[in-house]
């Protein structure tokens, strides 16, 4: 299994075709955020300004059929455990696309981890 972000995968996703011509067992997950999106994270941390790290993506599904492989979208969080048991049962090369919404995260890992840092640096 790989687990790739989006980003991270479109700049190897050719080794799809690798996989499938050597007809490897292969599930590629697929986290989709339509961004760079560590590094958006990382410069969000230091207030960088949010600058030329999102993007748009092609139908990852279409995407990884257009090279002999399976593709799924999970649409829902009640999707993704049946469709990763669909991939690894299935053989052959699968990639299961994950849509994610990290907004959340920088709430809770920026803004409210800076506004008690005083505090953790106390103890």
């Amino acid at each position: 299994m790989a687990i790739c972000g989006d980003g991270g995968f479109m700049m190897n996703s050719q080794e799809l075709e690798t996989a499938v011509r050597l007809k490897l067992n292969l599930v590629v997950l697929v986290i989709e955020d339509n961004a760079y999106g560590m590094i958006r994270w990382k410069q969000a941390v230091d207030e960088f300004p949010d600058f030329g790290m999102t993007f748009g993506n092609p139908d990852f599904v279409k995407y990884a059929e257009s090279y002999g492989a399976r593709g799924t979208r999970v649409n829902d969080i009640g999707q993704f455990k049946h469709a990763l048991e669909e991939a690894f049962s299935g053989g052959g090369v699968h990639l299961v696309n994950v849509p994610v919404d990290y907004s959340e995260n920088e709430r809770v890992l920026v803004k409210e981890l800076r506004e008690r840092l005083p505090q953790i640096l106390e103890v």
